[in-house]
C-alpha cells in the first residue's frame, strides 16, 4: 500500500512522540541511577604578588558541576523537541517539511549537542570556564550554520554549500581541541578506556549528520524523499545521545565505579 503524504506526516508524529517518551525516560533513569560524580569548573586569573612584585596567575575552581545532570540535560532537551514537533508545533513543523526544511532540529541541535561536546571536553581534561564556554558556543554556531544552509538554500536554484563549509569549519575546532587534550593526557596513562570508545564513537555520529544534509542535498537515493533524511536525522540524534549517556553513565556514573 502506497502511504498518502497525510499519512506519512502522522507516522512521523507517532514517532516523534515516541522518541520524546524514550529520551525522557532515559534522563529520569540517568538522575536516578547516577552517582554524584563532579567535574571542577576551573579559572585563572592574574594575581600580583607582592613577595615577587609581579604578576602571576592563579587557578581557582569555580565550581564542581554534577556530570549526571549534564548528561541528562541532553536528553531533556531533545524529549522537549520531539514533544514540541509532536503536540503543539506539529503544524509548523509540517509546513517546514513540505518545503524541505526543519528549523527547530538546529536549535535543539545547538542546544543539546553543545551540552554533549561539552560533556566530552570535560572528560578528557578540558576544564577552563573560557573553554569550555567557547567549545560550546562553536559547536552551537556549527548547528546554526546547518539552519541557514536550509534557510539560505529556500531562495536558490542551486545548492549554495557556503553555510555548510562554515559549519563544518567551526565544527571542527572543538574536535580538535578534544583531540589535543586526549593525546596529551592518554600520554600518560590517565585517560581511561571508556574516554576513547566515546571519542570514536560520538565523533563517528556527530560528523554522520553532515554527511547525512549531503545526501540530502545531492538527492542520493532515498533521500530524494526529505522526510528519509529526518528519518536519518532522528535515529543519528537518539543514537548519538544514548551511547554517549550510557557510556558516561558505565564509565563514570555508575554507583560503584
Amino acid at each position: 500500500m502506497t502511504l498518502t503524504e497525510d499519512m506519512k506526516f502522522r507516522r512521523l508524529r507517532r514517532f516523534n512522540g515516541v522518541m520524546a517518551i524514550v529520551h525522557f525516560l532515559q534522563a529520569l533513569l540517568i538522575l536516578v541511577l547516577a552517582n554524584n560524580t563532579t567535574q571542577p569548573i576551573l579559572t585563572n586569573f592574574l594575581r600580583f604578588d607582592p613577595a615577587t612584585q609581579t604578576l602571576v596567575s592563579q587557578q581557582e575552581v569555580l565550581y564542581n558541576l554534577p556530570l549526571g545532570p549534564m548528561v541528562a540535560l541532553f536528553l531533556f532537551i531533545s524529549a522537549f523537541d520531539h514533544f514540541l514537533l509532536a503536540g503543539p508545533f506539529y503544524r509548523r513543523y509540517v509546513e517546514g517539511l513540505k518545503e524541505n526544511h526543519n528549523y527547530f532540529r538546529w536549535y535543539e541541535y545547538a542546544a543539546s549537542s553543545s551540552v554533549m561536546i561539552v560533556v566530552i571536553a570535560m572528560l578528557v581534561g578540558v576544564r577552563d570556564i573560557s573553554s569550555i564556554i567557547l567549545i560550546f558556543a562553536l559547536n552551537s554556531t556549527m548547528n546554526l550554520f546547518g539552519l541557514m544552509m536550509e534557510k539560505h538554500n529556500q531562495t536558490t536554484k542551486k545548492t549554495d554549500w557556503t553555510s555548510y563549509i562554515f559549519g563544518t569549519y567551526a565544527g571542527l575546532v572543538p574536535w580538535a581541541v578534544i583531540s589535543i587534550y586526549l593525546w596529551g593526557s592518554g600520554q600518560g596513562g590517565q585517560v581511561p578506556d571508556f574516554v576513547y570508545y566515546i571519542y570514536v564513537v560520538i565523533g563517528v555520529f556527530f560528523f554522520s549528520f553532515a554527511f547525512n544534509m549531503i545526501l540530502q542535498y545531492k538527492k542520493v537515493g532515498r533521500w530524494k524523499d526529505y522526510l528519509f533524511g529526518e528519518y536519518v536525522y532522528i535515529l543519528l540524534s537518539l543514537f548519538a545521545k544514548t551511547m554517549l549517556a550510557w557510556l558516561v553513565f558505565g564509565g563514570t556514573l555508575a554507583t560503584g565505579t
